[in-house]
């Protein structure tokens, strides 16, 4: 369950339905509150208006990559402090290295565990 001072409001933003169905499922059953996007440009559209308490990207979409969407957000004030975390089947030192030059607050391998990911969430 979300606790006091933990993000409430998670935008969830990846290309693959099953993976956004699963993070809604697990993220909704510890009481937190689940937007979600299907790719970069959604996502910034949905970012314009709307403050989430953490973003959780998918690092590889079609347009625009995660990384691309993060950069982009950290410019706007409203938004440069919202924790973002990204998922990835990437293991590599380049995608860590662009994870932190965005200020990524977690960088986690697909397909990644309920436990895994709530335990991210209560860190931020």
């Amino acid at each position: 369950m979300a606790s006091p001072g933990s993000p409430r409001t998670i935008l969830v933003c990846d290309d693959n339905p099953a993976h956004v169905r699963l993070l809604e499922l697990v993220l909704g059953a510890h009481n937190y509150d689940v937007v979600t996007t299907c790719d970069g440009h959604e996502a910034l559209t949905y970012l314009q208006s709307a403050t989430p308490d953490a973003i959780i990207l998918d690092v590889q979409m079609p347009y625009m990559s995660g990384f691309d969407v993060a950069r982009r957000l950290r410019r706007l004030t409203r938004l440069e402090r919202v924790p973002i975390l990204f998922l990835t089947s990437l293991d590599d030192d380049a995608t860590q290295r662009q994870a932190a030059e965005v200020g990524a607050h977690a960088l986690m391998s697909k397909p990644v565990s309920g436990s895994g990911l709530l335990g991210h969430l209560a860190r931020v």
